[in-house]
C-alpha cells in the first residue's frame, strides 16, 4: 500500500535500530509505544502471564481484541513476572541494550520493583525513561489513581465543555478518552526530543508526563480567562444547523467565510448589518445569526447545503458516524488505514496521521500473541535453555497509575 505524501522508492523507518521496553497498559502508554513501533523501533511489550487488560476488550474475534491490536500492532510480546528476582534480572539485561523505556504504573511501583529511572540509568546512562501518570511523579496528588474520565473532570475540561451547552446543568458522560490519546502523543513527542538531545550529549534522561497537564492544554481560552476576575466574553458556539434531512456543522472564523456564508443564505446585506458587521458584533448576536442561517438551511437537503457552502469556501461538514468517516475517499487516498492480522483474522487500524517524504510511517502487519517472543528474548538476554525451561511467568498485579 502506498501512503499519500511519501516519495516512492526505498523509504526507511525513522526509528529503525532503536529498542523500546514497553511496560505500559490500557491506552496512553501503549498509544505512545505504538507510534514508536510505527516509526520503526523494536518495541518489546512486557506483559503478565494473564496478558494486558486490553486483550479482553471488545470487539473480540476468537478471543482476540482488535482494540488491543489497534494499540499494540507491530510490538513483540514478552511475559515476565516482575515480582520475581528472575524477572527483574531479565529486565536489567534488556535495559542494558535498550534505548527507551515506557511505563505508566502508579508512581512508586517501578521504584519498589527496583526498575525505576534512578536504578536503571546506572546500567544504561543512555536510556530514555518515560513515565506516564495521572498527575506526575511527585507532588500531593502523585499517587492518586487516575483514568481518563477522572482526568477530564479534574482538569476542568468537562465543566468548560458544559459552559458551551445551552440549557445544560449536568456534565456530559465520558465515552471517548481524550486524555489518554493526548497524553500518549505528548509522550511520543518528548521521547523524540530526548533522542535528538541524546545525539549531542550521549546521555539519556527521565521524562515525566502528566495526564492532568496534558488535558489542560485543550482548554486554551479557558485557561487564560480563569486567571482574571472578570467573566469571559461571549464566543461563537459552533453547533449543528438543521437541514431538511439532517444536520451540518458550519464554522465561520474569518471575514471571508462570513461573507461567503451570507452569500449562500441570500443575506448579503448582513455583511454591513450592525448586528453582524464586525467579529465582536457577531459574537454578541450569534444566536440571531444562526437563526438566520437555519431559516435557509431547513429548506435544502444536507447535500445541497454542503454543495452551496463548499462552493463559497465556507468550512462545513455533515455529521458523520466513524464508519461513514472511514469510507470517505480521502481516507483511501491518504492510505490512512492499514490491514493487520491477529489470531482472529484481518482487520484495519489507523496509520499515523502524518506523512513523511523520506520515511515509512506505516503500521506493522501483525499483532503478537501473548508471550510470543518470550523464549527468543530470554535466549537473547543470555539465559540458558535450562534456565528458560524453568523460567516462571507468574503474573504481576501492579497498581494502575
Amino acid at each position: 500500500m502506498t501512503i499519500a505524501g511519501n516519495d516512492e522508492g526505498n523509504l526507511t523507518k525513522g526509528f529503525a535500530g532503536l529498542r523500546v521496553l514497553d511496560f505500559s497498559t490500557t491506552i496512553a502508554g501503549p498509544h505512545c509505544a505504538r507510534m514508536l513501533a510505527d516509526m520503526g523501533a523494536e518495541v518489546i511489550k512486557i506483559e503478565t502471564a494473564e496478558g494486558e487488560t486490553m486483550r479482553t476488550r471488545p470487539p473480540l474475534r476468537n478471543d482476540c481484541s482488535t482494540t488491543f491490536g489497534q494499540l499494540n500492532v507491530g510490538k513483540k510480546s514478552l511475559v515476565l513476572d516482575l515480582k520475581s528476582p528472575e524477572g527483574v534480572e531479565v529486565v536489567r539485561r534488556l535495559v542494558a541494550a535498550a534505548d527507551i523505556l515506557v511505563e505508566n504504573f502508579r508512581p512508586g511501583v517501578m521504584r519498589r520493583l527496583k526498575l525505576d529511572w534512578a536504578t536503571l540509568k546506572e546500567l544504561n546512562p543512555k536510556l530514555i525513561y518515560c513515565s506516564i501518570s495521572g498527575y506526575g511523579q511527585t507532588g500531593p496528588s502523585a499517587e492518586l489513581p487516575a483514568y481518563a474520565p477522572v482526568i477530564h473532570a479534574a482538569s476542568g475540561y468537562d465543566m468548560a465543555h458544559l459552559a458551551y451547552q445551552p440549557g445544560r446543568s449536568r456534565p456530559d458522560y465520558c465515552g471517548i478518552y481524550h486524555a489518554d490519546v493526548v497524553t500518549g502523543t505528548y509522550a511520543f513527542g518528548a521521547i523524540a526530543s530526548a533522542l535528538y538531545q541524546r545525539n549531542a550529549t550521549q546521555r539519556g534522561q527521565h521524562i515525566d508526563v502528566s495526564m492532568l497537564e496534558s488535558m489542560l492544554t485543550l482548554t486554551l481560552s479557558e485557561l487564560q480567562w480563569s486567571q482574571f476576575a472578570v467573566a469571559p466574553t461571549s464566543r461563537p458556539m459552533f453547533g449543528p444547523i438543521q437541514t431538511s434531512d439532517g444536520y451540518v456543522m458550519v464554522a465561520i472564523a474569518s471575514e471571508k467565510t462570513f461573507q461567503g456564508l451570507m452569500k449562500v443564505i441570500g443575506r448579503p446585506e448582513w455583511v454591513s448589518d450592525p448586528r453582524f458587521a464586525r467579529y465582536i458584533d457577531r459574537r454578541n448576536n450569534w444566536a440571531h445569526l444562526m437563526d438566520g442561517v437555519e431559516a435557509w438551511s431547513r429548506g435544502v437537503t444536507t447535500q445541497q447545503c454542503l454543495a452551496a457552502l463548499n462552493g463559497e469556501g465556507v468550512p462545513s461538514s455533515a455529521y458523520r458516524t466513524v464508519a461513514e468517516a472511514l469510507s470517505d475517499p480521502q481516507i483511501a487516498h491518504r492510505g490512512a488505514l492499514a490491514d493487520v492480522e491477529d489470531g482472529g483474522g484481518a482487520f484495519k487500524v489507523l496509520n499515523l496521521p502524518f506523512r513523511m517524504s523520506g520515511a515509512d510511517v506505516s503500521a506493522g502487519k501483525k499483532v503478537s500473541t501473548l508471550g510470543e517472543h518470550t523464549r527468543a528474548l530470554l535466549r537473547e538476554s543470555g539465559l540458558s535453555e535450562e534456565q528458560i525451561a524453568a523460567f516462571s511467568g507468574k503474573p504481576l498485579r501492579a497498581a494502575r497509575r
